[in-house]
């Protein structure tokens, strides 16, 4: 666990990602993050988009429904 405190930044509150965190989560300033609510309320911060994921696990099911077919377009 990694605590770091919330602060005003204009009329914004800001947290600050120690260079520890940033190495975790594979990130660099000016890198997006996503951050997800989980069903608990809890909050996950991640580098990868979720609707991606989404849409690659949905290409993923297609492409091995219809393998056979794609080959032979290839």
């Amino acid at each position: 666990m990694i605590e770091t405190k919330i602060r005003k930044v204009g009329n914004s509150a800001v947290m600050t990602l120690t260079t520890e965190m940033l190495t975790m989560l594979d990130a660099k300033e000016g890198d997006t993050l996503f951050v997800l609510r989980g069903d608990d309320g809890s909050l996950k911060i991640t580098p990868h988009d979720p609707a991606v994921a989404t849409a690659l696990a949905a290409a993923e099911i297609v492409m091995d429904e219809n393998r056979d077919l794609l080959q032979a377009l290839a």
